[in-house]
Parts: structure tokens; sequence; C-alpha cells
């Protein structure tokens, strides 16, 4: 008497450019690459983090140069992309400290892995780190 085997899932390539696209990625699949992006972006951006850490503390002068690249600008970078850039890094790091706990979050309850548990906790991850964002940006641009 022969054992039923279970029929072996076909596999059929994709084409990256027709396939990818299309497809939808859900919310926990966004949170996580973007938490990869974040953490790639702080770390591409690290010198211009070190010269801000740097130039702020060092002296009163060096604060000031540190200041005026906010609104004068640094050489031929406009003081608005100086701005724009620390914004970007703003959100890398509030993305990837929210993201962060969300996945230590799901590592010690392990209750927190489900379908019900995970879309929600993703989007209040994209939502607060956007959020936060917008808040913090509106101070770097001056707003309030």
């Amino acid at each position: 008497m022969s054992v039923a085997q279970k029929p072996r899932p076909e596999f059929r390539n994709i084409n990256a450019f027709r396939d990818l696209p299309t497809y939808r990625l859900p919310a926990p699949g966004r949170v996580s690459i973007l938490h990869r992006i974040s953490g790639a972006l702080m770390f591409v951006l690290l010198p211009f983090i070190i010269w801000m850490f740097d130039t702020s503390v060092s002296s009163e002068l060096s604060f000031a140069r540190f200041t005026s690249a906010f609104s004068a600008g640094i050489g031929f970078v406009p003081g608005w992309f100086v701005k724009l850039v620390a914004l970007g890094l703003t959100w890398a790091y509030l993305h990837h400290f929210i993201a962060g706990v969300r996945h230590v979050w799901m590592d010690i309850s392990h209750d927190a892995v489900t379908l019900q548990r995970g879309r929600p906790s993703a989007m209040v991850t994209l939502g607060l780190s956007v959020v936060l964002t917008i808040v913090l940006g509106l101070k770097l641009f001056g707003v309030y």
C-alpha cells in the first residue's frame, strides 16, 4: 500500500519589472524594509552626524558656525538642503528606534507575533514615526 504523497509546490520565476510593481506589500513588510533603509541611511550619513555633533559642542564659535549652516548653508549647499538632510536623519532615527522597540516587544511577548497584532503595531510604528518627524520638522524649519 503506498502512502499518498503531497504534490510538490510549483515555483515560477518572477519578472522583477512586471511582478514587483504590482505586489502590495503588507504594513509589517513595509516597516521591516523601512527599518533597514533607515539604518543604512544613518550609517551612510554618519560623517555628517559626527560633524554636527563635533561642531555643536567644540566651542561657542563652532556652535555659531553650526547654527549658521542651517540658515546660510555650507559652501555651495544651501541652508534648506542642510535642514532637509537633518530632517531625513530625524525620520531615520525615529523610525529605526520605534521599529526597533516594536521588534524587541515582538521578541519578548510571543503572542504579539500574529497577524492580528502585527498589522496594527506596524501601522502605529509608521504613524508615530511620521507624526514625530513632522512635529520636529516644523521646529527645524522655524514654524514654532
